[in-house]
């Protein structure tokens, strides 16, 4: 397997941020939405907030890694059977789904440096606190931060689908290029 984009294929650098990036977001919710109800005197009262801020610092280094690596790297070729409502209704949801993720971890920072405290990155640095002291800062922060993560996954279910669609309806190759399978209408010698 390649490590950049091929004209039919996807490639390992695209392949591997699009999971992390994936799995990162799933996690990040579970452990958001369990952390949330812990009580003062849960042993996990601290340790879970410590680790989903760490978390959701990463992803948006990845995030930032993911669009760079997307402007310049090119894209393999939409595939011949994809129509041209699907590829528009692809291209809004992926935009969608980056200007939620984006607003999801800007407004998680600005919940926590809302007092004028740094983030913790692994307990390896910290990352100031750049922008404190707004009225209600936390409160209204979280609300984004809140329901931009519910509303997310109405673009994401719709990314899955669109996928699950082209496979097992369509049976394209939309979902094996992203999984890094060989395309089922190439051989070794034509890639």
């Amino acid at each position: 397997m390649h490590w950049k984009n091929t004209a039919t294929r996807y490639g390992l650098v695209a392949i591997v941020l699009h999971w992390v990036v994936a799995v990162t977001v799933i996690g990040l919710a579970i452990l958001g939405l369990w952390m949330v109800d812990l009580s003062y005197y849960s042993p996990y009262y601290r340790s879970a907030p410590f680790w989903h801020k760490s978390i959701g610092l990463a992803l948006f280094a990845v995030l930032v890694l993911r669009i760079l690596w997307r402007l310049f790297t090119p894209r393999p070729a939409h595939l011949p059977n994809h129509r041209r409502w699907e590829r528009i209704s692809a291209a809004l949801v992926h935009a969608l789904l980056y200007l939620m993720l984006f607003v999801i971890v800007i407004s998680g920072y600005l919940i926590s440096t809302a007092k004028g405290q740094g983030i913790s990155f692994f307990g390896w640095f910290e990352v100031p606190a750049t922008l404190t002291g707004l009225p209600s800062q936390a409160d209204r922060a979280g609300q984004i931060h809140y329901w931009m993560a519910m509303a997310g996954l109405a673009p994401a279910g719709l990314h899955a689908l669109g996928a699950l669609k082209h496979h097992f309806l369509d049976r394209d190759d939309t979902l094996r290029r992203m999984l890094g399978l060989r395309p089922r209408h190439l051989t070794d010698r034509q890639e």
